[in-house]
């Protein structure tokens, strides 16, 4: 994996020389406080808007805008390169198919509850559209700007891809630890389902699209469609609601957390990337 070159590009601020690593992890640390400042500013400003949907949509819209701005600008100013990772054409193609993706891979999950009888569904009603809307596609490209376009791809330029993707995803299933019904099963879950996955689709397009697709797409057939937790969260309306089976275990069914804390997410997500990188190494080759 450590032949991807737009992954592990080094120049700039992190171009190769003495203290190398050191300046690699000393630049992720700036743009993860850069971006963490940026977005917290940006949330106390929101706290004051009014609740009208199309506020806040677009409210959400300016907030990824800004925070994607600020990355490309410290990118070309001081890494000094061009960024590849945020092409804009191929996201007319990756975005919505990572889309389909992670509601395929969602509806997945559930079928296969279903299958096992652990689950029933009944019909329910999508009230608060804006704010589905809004927290799929937000929490999907703010996530994937922190979690993949910061931490995964510094940590591979500095230590390599397969390291990158092993302590990224850790880092990611962690940072659910304080999530409602989390648990070190939940969070190895999520880690192994959702961080590995999603920098597999990073490492198989060297761009971002695809994996801010999938994450989206995930949390939103989950959560709008299904009516299950999201991570241990639950919204106030969906397409359909979920009512899992009391006396199933935990790690069937993933408990107060949602099915992301279960086993069958686990392996379906180790299964897609296994698949993703296959292709990744395959579309290598070709090119090669």
């Amino acid at each position: 994996m450590n032949s991807f070159h737009a992954l592990t590009q080094t120049s700039g601020v992190i171009a190769p020389g003495r203290w190398h690593i050191a300046r690699i992890l000393g630049w992720m640390l700036a743009m993860l406080v850069v971006t963490v400042i940026e977005l917290s500013l940006q949330s106390i400003i929101r706290e004051k808007l009014t609740t009208s949907p199309t506020v806040i949509i677009s409210a959400a819209f300016v907030t990824v805008a800004l925070a994607y701005g600020t990355y490309v600008l410290l990118v070309r100013r001081l890494e000094k390169r061009p960024v590849s990772e945020l092409a804009l054409r191929p996201a007319i193609l990756e975005l919505p198919l990572g889309i389909l993706i992670g509601g395929g891979i969602t509806a997945s999950v559930m079928l296969v509850l279903l299958a096992l009888g652990d689950v029933s569904f009944q019909a329910a009603t999508w009230t608060d559209w804006a704010h589905d809307i809004r927290e799929t596609l937000g929490t999907g490209f703010l996530e994937e700007l922190l979690a993949r376009l910061i931490i995964f791809r510094l940590l591979s330029c500095a230590f390599g891809i397969r390291t990158g993707v092993v302590v990224s995803a850790a880092l990611f299933g962690a940072a659910h630890l304080h999530n409602p019904g989390a648990t070190i099963l939940s969070s190895a879950a999520i880690s192994i389902e959702a961080g590995l996955l999603l920098s597999g689709f990073y490492i198989a397009t060297n761009r971002i699209w695809m994996s801010i697709g999938v994450h989206a797409g995930w949390n939103f057939t989950l959560g709008a469609v299904f009516g299950a937790p999201v991570s241990g969260m639950t919204g106030e309306g969906s397409l359909m609601a979920a009512h899992f089976n009391p006396d199933a275990p935990t790690w069937i069914t993933g408990g107060s957390f949602g099915p992301e804390a279960s086993v069958i997410s686990a392996v379906m997500g180790v299964g897609v990337f296994v698949l993703t990188l296959l292709f990744a190494q395959r579309k290598q080759i070709s090119t090669s």
